[in-house]
């Protein structure tokens, strides 16, 4: 068994670097950290097996559909509203209000394993696109004051309802990543990032696009026992986020860190758990930061199963998990589901020996 459970292993290590990617692309339409409570990492990017080399070079494509459903208080409600100019600078305003977002995503990632080393290890290069749609609304009242000429205050009030959809095209996510195996253990390096040319606008309340670049970049471990099916893995990594040129708000620096365990029950079968902690450790900055700090947290936990099936004579892979949010600040928390269907080439057999055999 211990064979079909690495070649299963190999196998579903090519989500590596395609459907862990395709996990990134959710930016504006979570609606989740930093500006506005959105940032470039969605958490649950990486998963089981992350540092696993893969099976063999060449070519594999990776797609992905992914909902999310989040709501998030008055923290965000204020952001967001500061953003699309529903806030003038001179308003002095309590907000009881609410955002709901509901996202539905087709992503495809392609991605290539080069057969020569780099720095002994084997790497991969991935691009990811996505089109889906994103619809987000806006619901609460704002009491305060305004200050007018002279310096005179006014007082304030009014009930907001704003509801935005949109279908479009996100933004483009590029990623290198580097994975070395040492018997059970192996280690992983990546770096990735946002290229904003997805759909957005500032004055718009539902985006498909960031609004800004952004870089990331970290490692992982994968503990994989081929003998008895046993998995954890675990990936920490850092953004830093460029200024937004549309709002002149800069994103503060984030953390987050990745887990996955799961246990091959047969060569097809794969169950187990999933989950992500995520914290911003830097300020946000900016002539158009209204709203402080802003730093945002979540963790998400949720379980996982995964199914090995051959295509003709391709070799499929489909993988369904799901996350519940809970321990949220200045960001929306609800729940995400996403399924993964990854194909590529089956594993070709040992070569069999020319030396011809001889009985007595």
């Amino acid at each position: 068994m211990s064979g079909d459970l690495l070649s299963t292993a190999a196998f579903s290590s090519r989500l590596g670097a395609a459907a862990i990617a395709a996990l990134l692309l959710l930016p504006n339409a979570a609606a989740r950290a930093d500006e506005d409570g959105i940032s470039f990492w969605i958490p649950g990017f990486f998963g089981s097996l992350a540092a696993v080399p893969q099976q063999a070079p060449g070519w594999s494509v990776t797609t992905v559909y992914y909902h999310t459903s989040v709501s998030a208080g008055a923290d965000v409600a204020r952001a967001r509203e500061i953003r699309i100019g529903g806030l003038p600078a001179n308003l002095n305003v309590n907000v009881n209000a609410s955002v709901n977002a509901n996202v539905n995503l087709g992503l495809v990632a392609g991605t290539y394993t080069f057969a020569t080393p780099v720095l002994g290890g084997q790497a991969s290069a991935t691009l990811l696109a996505t089109y889906g749609s994103n619809s987000t609304s806006l619901a609460g009242s704002l009491v305060g004051t305004v200050t007018g000429p002279g310096g005179a205050v006014f007082p304030f009030s009014r009930f907001d309802t704003i509801d935005s959809s949109i279908i479009a095209f996100g933004d483009l996510i590029p990623q290198f990543a580097l994975r070395w195996n040492a018997g059970v253990h192996n280690y992983m390096a990546y770096i990735t990032g946002d290229i904003p040319v997805g759909a957005y606008q500032s004055t718009r309340l539902a985006n498909l696009g960031l609004g800004h670049g952004a870089i990331d970049a970290g490692g992982g471990y994968t503990y994989f026992n081929p003998q008895t099916g046993h998995e954890f893995s675990a990936v920490l990594g850092f953004t830093y986020n460029f200024i937004n040129t549309a709002t002149q708000y800069q994103s503060g620096v984030d953390m987050h860190l990745d887990w996955g365990a799961s246990q091959f029950l047969t060569k097809q079968w794969q169950v187990g758990l999933v989950g992500y902690l995520y914290q911003e450790i830097g300020c946000d900055s900016g002539s158009g930061d209204r709203v402080g700090c802003f730093q945002s947290r979540v963790v998400g936990v949720g379980p996982q199963v995964g199914y090995i099936f051959p295509v003709g004579d391709m070799q499929g892979y489909l993988n369904l998990k799901a996350y519940g949010e809970f321990a949220n600040e200045n960001r929306p928390a609800g729940w995400n589901v996403w399924l993964t269907f990854n194909l590529q080439p089956a594993a070709a057999p040992p070569p069999t020996s020319s030396r011809p055999r001889f009985t007595k």
